[in-house]
């Protein structure tokens, strides 16, 4: 049975591959993007647009409450084309502000329309210094410094935002390195996950997953992916067609 979603970040580098996912899934997707000329791209891979920021508290929760859903999927970046390092050092600061304060406001707009499960995009690269691989029950770094510092403190807010939601269950997809197509990236380093595979995670957890983080990423040496396998059904050679 389809259920009514609000997707921020429809029009990023996972969210443009998970609209079609969900939609042919059946599932009645609102799906938010900053840009009003993207609005009709995401119209036609099945979605219901519409141009709203994060950042605007009161836009986003009327919004929500307009979306009426049942599952709110936040895959909401602020990161250029490519990773330009040129650029990232900038990105990351605003990355983290919209992983922060983002986060909260969407939370907030979630609780308010008695949404019961909101899905989140983080990275599996924040962990402490420690044995490896690292297990979802490790501890992130919250002792970095510098640009990871910045990085890793937005990921952290993000997290106790999320996983805080009660009562609406919360769940966090610790992405790997995104690579594939929109993304920029043909091959990533390790964590990895192709483009597909981490919009496949996203469509999973709709209907799977009790409340907690979960890494997904090819196999390595680095974070283990044993509880996406078991608990969502996720696999990461999960490719579209065509």
């Amino acid at each position: 049975m389809g259920h009514r979603i609000f997707l921020a970040g429809a029009s990023g580098a996972i969210g443009r591959w998970l609209v079609p996912q969900l939609a042919a899934a059946g599932h009645e997707v609102t799906a938010t993007t900053r840009q009003a000329a993207k609005a009709e791209d995401l119209r036609a891979l099945g979605a219901d647009p519409v141009v709203v920021d994060v950042f605007d508290a009161n836009g986003l929760r009327a919004a929500v409450l307009a979306a009426k859903p049942e599952i709110v999927i936040h895959q909401l970046t602020d990161l250029p084309a490519g990773l330009d390092p040129s650029k990232m050092a900038e990105a990351t600061a605003r990355n983290a502000r919209i992983r922060d304060e983002g986060t909260r406001n969407l939370v907030e707009a979630a609780k308010v329309v008695g949404a019961r499960r909101l899905i989140a995009q983080s990275i599996a690269w924040a962990y402490a210094p420690g044995p490896e691989p690292h297990a979802e029950t490790d501890a992130l770094d919250g002792g970095a410094e510098g640009g990871r510092a910045v990085s890793v403190g937005g990921v952290i807010a993000l997290e106790r935002h999320v996983l805080g939601a009660s009562p609406i269950t919360g769940i966090v997809l610790r992405y790997g390195h995104l690579y594939g197509p929109g993304t920029g990236v043909e091959v990533a380093a390790d964590p990895a996950v192709h483009v597909d595979a981490a919009a496949y995670a996203a469509l999973l957890a709709v209907e799977r997953g009790a409340q907690g983080a979960f890494n997904v990423a090819e196999p390595n040496g680095h974070i283990t992916t044993d509880k996406a396998v078991r608990e969502l059904g996720w696999h990461a050679g999960f490719r579209l067609a065509g």
